[in-house]
């Protein structure tokens, strides 16, 4: 198999965390035109009086900053080691629909169950992707 193939879905991860930073810009931008915020109100982070939505976007665009690094390392391990087979390419796209689809959620309509379930759905992948790799590795 291609070893190269593992950095697609690197590569769509990145791809979306770019999309929701844009979505952050937006929704700041729109804000401040509106007056609902200041540059202040960004100044030490977001202040309470940041609107909910906006909040909301910086939030996402965080959690795709913190348990995303651990599938670039492991994506980039299966690069690394020559590791690269189908299950491990269907357990990091898994883990980017998962993603994708929390994100969607967290933005559009913010149902809690359905992000936690997504969320967990995308853990569980991400530590199934770990897993593989050791036993191919051990």
């Amino acid at each position: 198999m291609r070893q190269e193939l593992i950095l697609a879905p690197m590569g769509a991860q990145a791809l979306l965390t770019f999309l929701v930073l844009a979505v952050v810009a937006l929704r700041r931008f729109r804000a401040a035109i509106a007056r609902q915020v200041t540059a202040a109100d960004f100044s030490d982070g977001e202040s309470p009086s940041v609107p909910g939505e906006v909040a909301l976007a910086n939030r996402n665009y965080m959690n795709l900053l913190e348990l995303p690094v651990l599938f670039y390392v492991v994506c980039l391990l299966y690069y690394v080691t020559g590791r690269v087979e189908m299950g491990a390419l269907m357990l990091a796209w898994g883990f980017v629909a998962a993603r994708v689809l929390h994100s969607l959620v967290h933005l559009f309509y913010n149902n809690v169950y359905h992000r936690l379930g997504l969320f967990t759905a995308g853990v569980l992948l991400l530590i199934a992707l770990w897993a593989l790799l050791f036993a191919r590795l051990f």
